[in-house]
């Protein structure tokens, strides 16, 4: 009963909203994905990445307390992807700690909970994941088949920013946020369809400290929300072009 407040497959179904971007005024689409590609680092840098292994802590807000625990996301072009998540339950007086994994193996995915069960990942959640090519999905939107449209800016915070709508050839359409100044991801905002929450969900993602790891600039935080919860990621380590077993992106 008490993980029934807790919808945690909602929030990993949703962590993984491609993220494109792109400048207004007098720039065209094209324009904007180069000085985009350029703020994290290069054509060329990006082009030097394969895997990439991220670790932090999640802290996942409930009604009842704050759920809190590492967090670890590995990445392996073009699109596989894990996250492992383990959560001491300890403020929802429980005395287990709940394990949680989210794989894509390029084909399928799954989401494992060590409580609530396995459940397998399709429809828009499963296109989304697809969609998440590493390290930049930029890189070759035109050839994936999405269409980028610049959007009239607006402010976050007092500070102006760029907007872009990004169009999937199947997925979820995302509208993108970038420091006018700087070309980074500030926020993105997408409608994702999500059978755990009974519907199509608006998630918002918040992107900030911005670290430089092999030539490649990295948000370490993110904070996911949503109306059913919000889960604030901070990383301690960024690590790229690790070796990474294709294994761990199936389910076992």
């Amino acid at each position: 009963m008490i993980m029934k407040r807790v919808t945690l497959p909602v929030l990993l179904s949703l962590l993984f909203v491609p993220a494109v971007a792109g400048r207004v005024i007098t720039q065209s689409a094209d324009d904007v994905v180069e000085k985009h590609l350029a703020a994290l680092g290069g054509r060329e840098a990006l082009g030097k990445l394969t895997s990439r292994r991220s670790t932090g802590t999640i802290t996942i807000a409930t009604p009842n307390g704050d759920l809190s625990g590492p967090i670890e996301i590995s990445i392996k072009a073009p699109n596989r992807s894990r996250v492992l998540i383990q959560l001491d339950l300890s403020a929802l007086g429980a005395p287990d700690k709940m394990v949680i994994e989210q794989k894509f193996d390029g084909t399928a995915a799954w989401a494992l909970n060590s409580m609530q069960g396995d459940t397998e990942i399709t429809g828009n959640q499963l296109d989304n994941m697809r969609n998440n090519t590493f390290p930049s999905a930029l890189l070759n939107y035109k050839t994936a088949g999405a269409k980028l449209e610049v959007l009239p800016g607006e402010q976050i915070a007092g500070k102006d920013v760029v907007v872009l709508r990004a169009t999937p050839k199947t997925g979820s359409v995302s509208r993108l946020f970038l420091d006018a100044q700087t070309y980074l991801v500030v926020r993105t905002v997408a409608t994702i369809n999500s059978p755990q929450a009974g519907g199509d969900v608006e998630q918002t993602g918040e992107f900030s400290d911005y670290r430089v790891v092999d030539g490649v600039k990295v948000a370490f935080q993110v904070v996911n929300s949503n109306p059913v919860q919000t889960g604030t990621i901070k990383l301690t380590k960024v690590e790229h072009n690790v070796a990474i077993d294709d294994a761990i992106f199936s389910k076992k």
